[in-house]
């Protein structure tokens, strides 16, 4: 049966608009639906590691020319401020979602990728080897569908996903909170400073600015009358370190970017033979910096067994099962080192035993950062 489009990908983030231009490149006929309209800002730490660096030069953007901050050290402090240092061996760079994320957009435009923006995915259905699209515009049918739609979706509540079903947990009940800022920190530091039940990032983007970008769990907001500026001042303050970034550098948003209902919960990498990819698959914890790597990886898996399925090589049924199983065998110790690692964080005793740890066995230090990155792809 003749369908509208090869490939039909919900979500424009890093992951989908990767898919996007491989499958353009490979000469599939490509649509990509995307709720927001380009360029516009993500709650997201904005590091990425050098893993994907090769990777985005691959697929047509000219990184070398952007004169982007290249990040080759990490300062952990614990909750009273103290500073530990450690060394990035990979290390990785720093750029913007609102930046790169336009940069792919128009890159897939120009390679004939039919990219729907302000329209949001209301369902997807499957029937004689066919999906359907169901937006709130207009019905598509695709052959193959990919979601890569972030954190969390209408989708997944509609699919009744196991991680979105769950009752709150620890695991499940985070929110995001981001900045963009002018100040003094180090262009190739990126830092991570404990607070009570969370973590504050900040690292150097393009254009002399950084991202400050904070992880916490909901109780920390509802204990503060659900206000971030009072939770800011009576949690994250109490680090000085954090208060110093806070108080000493120009803020370049009117209001922060925020994000609710985070989970770190494992996930499944297809639903109803619809492919995921990044955060839709599983998510590894901020404080790893690989979130945006894993995403643009994810991509070329499912590429590479949609390629295959194009290519009648091998069936449906194979496609799914092929790219969950490469998807775990890149990515699950990852974010199992991740969570681990998380439970470390955000509590007073646990994060100085760590951190002196780590501190004192700097073998221990590299081998726990080294798992949490992948290998150039």
């Amino acid at each position: 049966m003749q369908t509208d489009y090869n490939i039909g990908i919900i979500g424009g983030g890093l992951a989908g608009l990767s898919l996007a231009i491989l499958a353009a490149d490979a000469g599939c006929k490509v649509a990509l639906f995307e709720k927001e309209a380009y360029p516009f800002h993500k709650v997201c730490g904005e590091y990425i590691s050098l893993e994907s660096y090769d990777f985005l030069n691959r697929l047509g953007l000219p990184l070398d020319e952007w004169n982007l901050p290249i990040i080759k050290k990490l300062q952990v402090s614990d909750m009273k401020g103290r500073l530990y240092g450690f060394s990035l061996d990979l290390g990785g760079f720093g750029i913007s979602r609102f930046t790169i994320d336009n940069a792919l957009y128009i890159l897939a435009k120009q390679k004939g990728v039919s990219v729907f923006t302000n329209e949001k995915v209301n369902e997807v259905t499957f029937e004689d080897d066919i999906h359907v699209i169901q937006t709130n515009k207009k019905n598509i049918t695709t052959k193959v569908v990919a979601g890569a739609y972030g954190k969390r979706s209408n989708l997944d509540v509609k699919w009744k996903r196991g991680f979105a079903e769950k009752k709150i947990n620890k695991l499940n009940n985070y929110i995001g909170v981001k900045y963009h800022i002018k100040t003094s920190f180090s262009k190739e530091h990126i830092a991570l400073h404990n607070f009570k039940n969370g973590y504050c990032g900040i690292s150097a983007i393009e254009d002399d600015k950084y991202c400050l970008c904070y992880l916490t769990n909901a109780e920390n907001l509802s204990a503060n009358n659900n206000s971030i500026r009072q939770m800011q001042e009576n949690v994250l303050y109490k680090n000085p370190a954090i208060k110093k970034i806070f108080t000493e550098s120009e803020f370049l948003y009117n209001a922060p970017l925020t994000i609710s209902q985070i989970s770190f919960e494992q996930k499944s990498q297809t639903e109803k033979h619809v492919l995921l990819l990044g955060d839709a698959a599983g998510m590894i914890t901020p404080l790893c910096g690989n979130g945006m790597s894993m995403a643009m990886h994810s991509a070329k898996l499912a590429f590479e067994q949609i390629n295959k399925f194009f290519r009648q090589e091998i069936s449906r049924m194979a496609m799914e099962k092929n790219y969950t199983k490469n998807w775990k065998k890149q990515f699950a110790s990852r974010l199992a080192t991740g969570r681990l690692v998380q439970q470390f964080m955000g509590n007073k005793t646990s994060t100085n035993i760590f951190l002196k740890l780590m501190n004192r066995l700097p073998f221990l230090a590299k081998s726990i950062i080294r798992s949490t990155h992948g290998n150039a792809f």
